[in-house]
């Protein structure tokens, strides 16, 4: 049980096993779903007394990490839960090590700006962050770059 942003929500870590369902969930809503069985990606399912509330997910190793396949169901939006499920990924990725969370966003910035990320220019993305797959060519060069220091 996870509580965060006063809502009690279940956070289970997807399996290898159940990234097939996660990938059409993730198409439907314009993510990247390509990747998400490459090694070093973490996706979790959120969950409370209602039902599904949404999935997101922690890329990479190290203190430089990148938040991605973040989606709250829509029937769910607006009642605060993106928030508790936002600060619950930023825990866990403070707890193994991370100090720093990078995005890319086409839809969500005005979301996570209201959380401390900040606009940055592509070009001063750490090497971590600038490799990825999703950062060279799974999100268009128009997406908005966020950061926030975690630790």
């Amino acid at each position: 049980m996870v509580r965060a942003a006063g809502y009690d929500m279940i956070a289970t870590r997807v399996e290898l096993h159940q990234l097939a369902a996660l990938a059409p969930v993730l198409a439907e809503a314009g993510l990247p779903a390509s990747d998400i069985a490459a090694p070093g990606r973490h996706f979790y399912r959120f969950d409370d007394e209602d039902g599904l509330i949404g999935h997101g997910g922690v890329e990479g190793v190290g203190a430089d990490r990148l938040l991605r396949s973040f989606i709250v169901v829509e029937a769910r939006r607006g009642a605060g839960l993106g928030s508790a499920m936002l600060s619950a990924l930023e825990r866990a990725a403070a707890k193994d090590g991370a100090t720093c969370l990078y995005l890319l966003t086409t839809t969500a910035e005005p979301f996570f700006g209201r959380f401390g990320y900040a606009p940055i220019a592509r070009a001063s993305a750490p090497a971590e962050i600038a490799d990825s797959a999703e950062f060279r060519s799974l999100c268009p060069a128009s997406a908005a770059f966020l950061f926030k220091r975690i630790c």
